[in-house]
């Protein structure tokens, strides 16, 4: 069985709800857009608070990486959303572009038309924010952008301790500068989250030149010779090809795009061989400079006030599906800062989330006491590692492998990033509510060794993996600055995996930007 269309895009995630909207409004150009998971019908998804209790469900890729070494030799469980809309589905809607540095870098590496500049235009026309405007901010992109309809006076606390502590106060991380504390910004609307699925998709789906197609396990690119020419995937039991008469384009995200492209003979020759696929073409980038921003946690137990667990009732989850408001609008992660743990540095490489609730291991823990969470998480990652096939059978995961703090510059900066957390924590407002330390166990006279075991014990991934079809020019580039695979005809990468290195912060808008970009570049 096979179908034919102009363009076939693999994923409808953060990035794949995008192309398709921007690429079928041209009614001449047909669309097929394939998604391995089902509709975006679960409650869970649309409740902000409820995002963690997504995780190790049929909604998840449940994913899990090797035995880290510097995580005393445990794996990490790395969560994926299955579904339309993909991670911003799931994700906690924290709304962060990075730094200007971020972009520049990925210029002056050799990503030509990506500096600041060339992708500010991209996030503003994404935008529609309830609150900010011109320059930094757009206000009639489909992609809305509110201050949070609940806040917890523990998160306005723990900013106001954050300013004592030394930090500006900011009201928008995205404007013209970056450092400060102060509340996320998040994708909901009217206290719903508001995914791509919502923002991209659902508009775009009476058109009769864009398909979806719901259950749909891509299995491989179909080439002809080094040109894609289609895409075979298992629908229903049955294996089906479609046909791309203009592109195949890939936006399975960081795990699944390179998966994909080894799959189909594209990448390392050698370990290609190694697991029996055949080398269409030898790319050597594939799967490799995977990253990810690992997060680690000072937790407390709380006097004289309340906790998100506290407040879940069945009264207030009524008061949310009708007003909007109360505390299932919160996104658990309620505010943060950003900020240098080094003179020296040209951009901060700490990110901080704060959460009204004893939150640690994914929160796939109960919580049994009233806390709060403070999260110091690294987002100028050193450390590499890569993704590798552990069979040729698509429905196999494959291995990951991304070694956190291998680089000891990360474990350095963790450490000054959960000691600035212990710190903040004896300040006003806050400290008069934090009651005990919860994890680790104690802080006063908390040795170096000790906070060390401490950030072993608890980091876990703030779901933010990048890199592995990274943009560039060098001979590990698995794209160019047009999102094209090396040595492949009509194929791109258009998803989190093209990112060279990943942003100061969360990376559901940047991924948004790559794919309205990338739109431009394709209609082009």
């Amino acid at each position: 069985m096979a179908d034919s269309y102009d363009y076939v895009v693999v994923g409808a995630g953060s990035a794949g709800c995008v192309l398709a909207n921007r690429l079928s409004e041209d009614a001449a150009r047909t669309v097929l857009l394939l998604e391995a998971g089902g509709e975006d019908d679960a409650d869970e998804i649309h409740i902000p608070a409820a995002f963690p209790t997504l995780f190790k469900t049929r909604w998840d890729w449940n994913y899990e990486t090797v035995e880290q070494k510097h995580l005393g030799g445990r794996p990490a469980y790395w969560p994926r959303m299955k579904a339309l809309g993909g991670c911003s589905s799931m994700n906690a809607m924290i709304y962060i572009r990075g730094n200007r540095a971020d972009y520049d870098g990925w210029r002056d590496a050799g990503a030509t038309g990506w500096g600041y500049d060339d992708v500010l235009p991209y996030f503003v026309r994404a935008e529609r924010n309830h609150r900010l405007n011109a320059p930094f901010h757009g206000t009639d992109g489909p992609l809305h952008v509110e201050d949070r309809r609940y806040t917890h006076p523990l998160s306005q606390a723990w900013v106001d301790a954050a300013a004592a502590w030394g930090l500006k106060p900011t009201d928008d991380f995205n404007g013209a500068t970056q450092e400060g504390a102060g509340l996320y910004q998040v994708t909901c609307h009217k206290g719903h989250r508001w995914s791509t699925a919502d923002a991209y998709l659902r508009p775009a789906l009476d058109r009769p030149n864009l398909t979806v197609h719901t259950h749909a396990l891509a299995t491989r690119i179909v080439l002809d010779g080094t040109r894609a020419t289609g895409v075979t995937y298992l629908r229903h039991g049955e294996e089906v090809t479609a046909h791309a008469n203009a592109e195949v384009i890939l936006s399975g995200g960081a795990v699944n795009s390179p998966q994909l492209l080894m799959l189909s003979g594209i990448g390392p020759a050698e370990h290609l061989r190694e697991v029996g696929v055949d080398v269409a073409v030898n790319l050597p980038g594939v799967g490799e400079n995977l990253h990810d921003h690992p997060v680690a946690g000072v937790l407390w137990t709380t006097r004289d006030t309340t906790d998100l667990v506290d407040l879940a009732t069945m009264r207030r989850l009524l008061r949310w599906q009708v007003t909007g408001r109360g505390p299932f609008a919160s996104n658990i992660g309620e505010a943060g800062a950003f900020f240098p743990t080094r003179d020296d540095l040209p951009a901060p490489d700490m990110q901080i989330h704060v959460a009204p609730s004893l939150f640690y291991d994914n929160g796939m823990h109960e919580p049994t006491d009233r806390g709060f969470t403070a999260g110091a998480t690294l987002v100028n990652v050193a450390s590499r590692g890569r993704l590798r096939l552990r069979s040729d059978d698509p429905r196999w995961r494959p291995e990951i492998d991304p070694r956190y703090y291998e680089d000891p510059r990360d474990f350095d900066a963790m450490l000054a990033g959960v000691r600035a957390l212990i710190e903040i924590g004896t300040k006003q407002p806050i400290a008069r509510y934090l009651d005990k330390p919860f994890k680790p166990a104690k802080l006063a006279n908390l040795t170096d060794d000790e906070l060390a075991d401490h950030i072993r014990e608890v980091t876990q991934t703030l779901y933010h993996p990048v890199g592995t079809c990274a943009m560039g020019t060098g001979d590990h580039s698995v794209v160019d600055p047009a999102l094209k695979v090396n040595g492949v005809d009509g194929l791109r990468v258009v998803d989190a995996s093209v990112m060279p290195a990943v942003p100061r912060g969360n990376t559901n808008a940047p991924t948004i930007m790559i794919a309205e970009k990338a739109a431009d570049l394709i209609r082009a």
